[in-house]
């Protein structure tokens, strides 16, 4: 058992945060007491504490993110730090990250969270409601939803008045969507009208039967997914970009590539998979290679054209189907981006000449951290596993070495608290 002391209002934050550590380490080994009445007392207790320490996190996450630090240790941006680094779900590093971004305009918020006057639930609630709205109407949606949540109505009830609120904002500002009277064509055929604005541009409104939607989807689905980390387009941004390109001819066809042995298609029960890993029954992917065709994909020695040397900067369509085979996601083991939508690296770097467009000479990274490591080559070790692929591994920034520690690392600074056994 360790212990510890610390003047409450004489310690730093750095002393508070690991005397806090401290006893979390400790309760969490604790055994749980037999009474179910204490259980239900101190997890009232604990939750309630745990909100007031959300307020404290939400002020730490919110500096990090606006000097943008999460850049110097690798990461795209502040909601792929919390996923990576910290290991929490995407949802709950976007519920995070928008209390954080919107303290300053929710003072209220803010002070009863600190003071254990509001739940996490509640103000993550509001902080979500107002995050679309200028700072006039934030202020009055504050006050109208702390009003739901003071007279008792659940956090899901005070999500639906935040949504209201959004919605009577918008008919005020006749920002509202009229009906489409073309929706009372029917539904049995597709149909599409578009106008030309004044500036040159065109309005575009319709409707897809099943059968069509299903095309659309199985074209532009594919081609409406972020680009990577820094891809900030909201999904109908991303659908027009991607109906711009099918319809600009930079799109042929949708590529579908489908791994699985040969024991696989002559009868074998080994199931295959695709790219970013999903398994697909054996008997599924003998019918697709029935209805598409059998390209072969040999991912030994000895394929020539997988081979191009420093003749070719640029890798072939066959070296990227091989290296989408083999990376599912970014070569950076903190990175999610997937595969298929990153970039080819030359693991040693091309321009320099020491990394020829060879099939076991590159890999696949998405594009912010294409550029990250190229122009912060210290802060990238790179490794193989040992099927061959190479680990991309993300070092803290030269000035940070030897003090704190990687980003997550566990134990506080030296002699930054006073320990006793």
């Amino acid at each position: 058992m360790q212990s510890v002391t610390v003047e409450l209002e004489a310690a730093s934050t750095m002393e508070l945060v690991n005397a806090l550590s401290a006893i979390a380490t400790e309760l969490a080994t604790r055994n749980v007491p037999e009474s179910a009445a204490a259980c239900l007392e101190l997890t009232e207790t604990l939750a309630a504490a745990a909100d007031m320490q959300e307020s404290a996190l939400a002020g730490f996450i919110g500096r990090v993110d606006a000097a943008g630090e999460q850049a110097r240790w690798g990461y795209p941006s502040t909601q792929a730090w919390l996923r990576s680094s910290l290991g929490m779900r995407d949802n709950r590093a976007k519920e995070r990250l928008t209390l954080a971004r919107q303290r300053h305009r929710l003072p209220q918020v803010c002070a009863q969270l600190a003071s254990g006057d509001l739940s996490y639930g509640y103000a993550t609630t509001v902080a979500d409601s107002v995050a679309r709205l200028d700072d006039t109407d934030c202020a009055e949606a504050e006050t109208t939803l702390l009003g739901f949540v003071d007279q008792g109505f659940s956090a899901g009830k005070v999500a639906a008045f935040g949504r209201r609120i959004r919605d009577l904002i918008a008919e005020r500002d006749d920002t509202e969507a009229a009906p489409d009277e073309d929706t009372k064509r029917g539904y049995a055929k597709s149909w599409l009208t578009t106008t030309r604005s004044l500036d040159g541009g065109r309005y575009v409104k319709g409707w897809l039967n099943p059968e069509d939607a299903a095309i659309w989807d199985g074209t532009l689905a594919p081609l409406a997914k972020p680009t990577g980390p820094e891809d900030r387009r909201d999904f109908s941004e991303r659908t027009a970009a991607a109906l711009s390109s099918v319809l600009s001819g930079g799109h042929k066809a949708t590529k579908v590539t489908v791994i699985c042995d040969l024991e696989t298609l002559t009868g074998g029960n080994a199931p295959a998979r695709l790219t970013d890993g999903t398994p697909i029954p054996a008997p599924h992917a003998r019918r697709i290679a029935l209805a598409a065709g059998v390209s072969p994909l040999l991912l030994g020695r000895g394929n020539t054209p997988l081979y191009l040397g420093h003749r070719e900067r640029f890798a072939s369509a066959a070296q990227r189907q091989v290296l989408e085979t083999l990376y599912s996601t970014c070569a950076v083991r903190e990175c999610e981006t997937p595969g298929t939508l990153c970039e080819v690296d030359h693991v040693n770097g091309w321009a320099l000449g020491h990394s020829p467009t060879d099939i076991d000479q590159l890999a696949l990274t998405c594009g912010w951290h294409n550029r990250f490591k190229h122009s912060r080559p210290d802060q990238i070790q790179i490794t193989k596993d040992r099927d061959g692929r190479y680990v991309y591994r993300l070092l803290p920034p030269p000035d940070a070495r030897g003090a704190t520690g990687p980003p997550g690392g566990n134990g506080p600074p030296e002699g930054a608290l006073e320990w006793a056994a």
